[in-house]
């Protein structure tokens, strides 16, 4: 993979990647509703065009896409993400965001560059969430070293940049690294956007189901500087 003169990153080759486009396109095409995309895309904003195939429905079809493909490599992982994240409709995103959380095991601290481009390309909390949660939450739990990458995303001045690196320990429990939890919810906690603010409560929430009293006495703490929303998500099972 390599980066552009424009800034865009180049789709590398993968003779597995043209498999599965293949078949993916062919098939998602065959299953199009356009009554219940064009509900779906007004329930999401108008953030991108829609097929029109409901969740249960998309991951069978996935499912028999890639029967008897062969396990990716991280030039495939790459090349399958940037691909569906080139075509405009946003069940391809949603396929991408399926394949890397499978797959991201198999990739090295170097597809975190990937993962930012999703994150920013065609944002939405749907597929911004998992790619959080699932792929950045798993490079950086295979290499603790991508936490200088967090600290920086956590002052990013794309939104969603920094919700990801507030939700990356989201699936943590017991490893998550608290003091950094901590701070980062800190350091955004003046933020003025909804997405923002319901994440940093979110992320809070998801931690105390591992660690309540820290929860409880950190925002004992520090409630004065949150959003009323931060703070009733963070205790919503927790009580005050």
């Amino acid at each position: 993979m390599r980066v552009t003169g424009a800034g865009t990153l180049e789709v590398p080759r993968s003779v597995l990647a043209d498999t599965i486009l293949e078949r993916l396109t062919a098939a998602y095409a065959a299953m199009a509703d356009p009554e219940r995309a064009a509900t779906a895309q007004a329930y999401m904003k108008d953030v991108a065009p829609f097929l029109g195939i409901p969740t249960p429905e998309r991951r069978a079809l996935s499912r028999t896409v890639l029967a008897g493909t062969p396990r990716p490599d991280e030039t495939d992982c790459t090349a399958v993400a940037l691909r569906c994240w080139q075509l405009p409709e946003r069940e391809y995103h949603y396929f991408a965001v399926d394949y890397l959380r499978r797959h991201v095991g198999r990739c090295s601290s170097g597809f975190l560059a990937v993962a930012r481009h999703l994150v920013t390309t065609v944002s939405w909390w749907d597929t911004v969430d998992a790619l959080a949660a699932h792929v950045v939450g798993g490079l950086v739990a295979a290499d603790p070293s991508l936490t200088a990458d967090m600290d920086a995303w956590i002052v990013d001045d794309d939104l969603w940049v920094a919700r990801t690196a507030l939700l990356h320990q989201l699936r943590y429990k017991e490893r998550t690294d608290t003091r950094r939890l901590f701070a980062y919810c800190l350091r955004q906690s003046g933020h003025p956007d909804f997405f923002i603010r319901k994440a940093i409560g979110w992320c809070l929430r998801e931690y105390a189901k591992t660690d309540p009293e820290a929860v409880r006495a950190f925002l004992v703490r520090e409630r004065g500087r949150f959003a009323p929303l931060s703070v009733r998500e963070a205790l919503k099972n927790i009580g005050a």
